[in-house]
């Protein structure tokens, strides 16, 4: 296999092929991942995203605003409201910020009615005041998906690999599940084939006395009860969404529905899975739901 490694939107990218990929596939690949970035990164100036934070407003958008916030109704809904699109002011306050000033202040509450304040077609987007749109409980996945769907030509083998998000097209690979509090080792294999696996944990994007990127949005704080999911699915972006719920009380029941497998390591160390999940753990306090 031969692979390409890169970085971008904050992570490092992986592309397994079975052949190099051509200049013309790379350079279609940047201008995707780009343009994606343009539009949705809260820590570019010149991104919609940070437009719109200003004062509100109404801009045109690709499909993904429709695609990526009707998961995120369903998401909010499951969760009571703990997950929100419009919880970047609340990862700001806490000095997850464009600047990455790491200076935590008060925690602050994403709006509860945030479906009145940002609404979406699949052809514009508008935020009736202003707020910080953050899609990092689906995004990455997103823009997985769309990798993969470029390289729909490519024959062959195919691994995207996006810091944790990952799709796999063709042969079956083996993939450790990072432990949370011990990054050298796993507590887990999964095993996929022509599927995605997403992965979030609260060691990832974490700084300052227990300060870490997955938010309750409903008090601003971090989460408490579970340290590390990982979930596979069909499509990036569906794993990613329900690897973002699973920290939560209801992502379990969502996850069933949307009949994805899952696995999730609480901060005392058990863990949970789904019945059909294909995955062996390496740990005796495996429970199923």
């Amino acid at each position: 296999m031969s692979v390409w490694s890169f970085d971008a939107i904050g992570t490092r990218w992986e592309i397994e092929t079975e052949n190099p990929l051509p200049k013309a596939q790379r350079t279609k690949i940047d201008a995707l991942i780009d343009d994606f970035d343009l539009t949705w990164s809260r820590f570019r100036e010149d991104s919609l995203v940070t437009r719109l934070s200003e004062a509100g407003g109404i801009a045109a958008v690709t499909t993904d605003a429709a695609a990526m916030l009707d998961v995120y109704r369903e998401l909010s809904e499951a969760t009571d409201g703990a997950v929100n699109p419009l919880v970047g002011e609340s990862l700001n306050a806490l000095g997850y910020d464009a600047g990455y000033s790491l200076a935590a202040g008060a925690p602050r509450a994403a709006p509860s009615d945030w479906q009145s304040i940002l609404t979406w077609t699949p052809s514009e987007l508008s935020l009736a005041s202003a707020g910080v749109i953050d899609v990092g409980a689906l995004g990455k996945g997103r823009l997985v998906d769309l990798v993969i769907d470029a390289l729909s030509e490519i024959e062959g083998d195919l691994i995207v690999d996006a810091g944790g998000d990952l799709a796999v097209r063709g042969a079956e690979v083996r993939i450790g599940l990072e432990h949370p509090f011990d990054v050298t080792k796993a507590i887990g294999i999964a095993t996929i084939r022509d599927r995605a696996l997403s992965a979030s944990a609260i060691n990832r994007r974490a700084w300052g006395d227990g300060l870490h990127h997955v938010l309750d949005a409903r008090t601003g704080l971090p989460v408490r009860t579970w340290a590390a999911t990982w979930v596979t699915a069909t499509n990036a972006m569906r794993a990613d969404a329900a690897a973002t719920a699973l920290f939560f009380a209801g992502g379990a029941e969502l996850a069933d529905r949307w009949g994805v497998e899952w696995v999730r390591m609480s901060t005392d160390g058990h863990a949970e899975r789904s019945v059909n999940a294909p995955v062996e753990l390496f740990t005796a306090s495996a429970g199923h739901r």
